[in-house]
């Protein structure tokens, strides 16, 4: 089988796929239930090495991928994801200060800190699935690109 086909119903081929990679149950369970009720149709895993296997037994649209997470962590896992597809557009949905530079010199479409802006974050997954080729080519070349940065909410005192 070809790792980037997609088994499913004829009415799954319409949706876009959206792999969602979360240690946290809660934060799984919350961001694919926003997803679905977008029209997504989600895979969820609870670790990097899950993530891979997942993504090589199916067409994925859009990682949303967490960098702390046990097994294998957020950066490798995204390494090893787009060495098998470097047009794969991923957001890095993090609670880890300091990761914007290492986002933007990997090629990441987007860095959303937590706690999300849940419009702000619908908002940036529609655009980088409607994003061309063209486009994440620019952004892995360092060229000219669009990059969504949100950065954590602060709290109010």
């Amino acid at each position: 089988m070809n790792p980037r086909s997609k088994a499913g119903t004829a009415a799954d081929a319409t949706r876009k796929t959206i792999l969602l990679v979360d240690d946290d149950s809660s934060v799984r369970e919350m961001i694919g239930r926003v997803l679905v009720g977008e029209g997504y149709l989600v895979l969820r895993a609870a670790n990097g090495a899950e993530a891979l296997r997942i993504a090589a037994a199916n067409h994925i649209d859009l990682v949303l991928l967490d960098l702390n997470m046990p097994v294998q962590g957020g950066w490798d896992t995204f390494e090893k994801l787009t060495s098998r597809d470097p047009l794969l557009a991923v957001i890095i949905i993090t609670a880890r200060s300091n990761q914007l530079f290492t986002a933007l010199g990997a090629g990441v479409g987007a860095l959303l800190e937590k706690p999300l802006d849940f419009p702000t974050f619908i908002e940036t997954v529609s655009a980088l699935i409607a994003e061309s080729d063209e486009a994440r080519l620019a952004r892995l070349a360092g060229r000219h690109s669009e990059f969504h940065f949100l950065p954590a909410k602060k709290k109010e005192a």
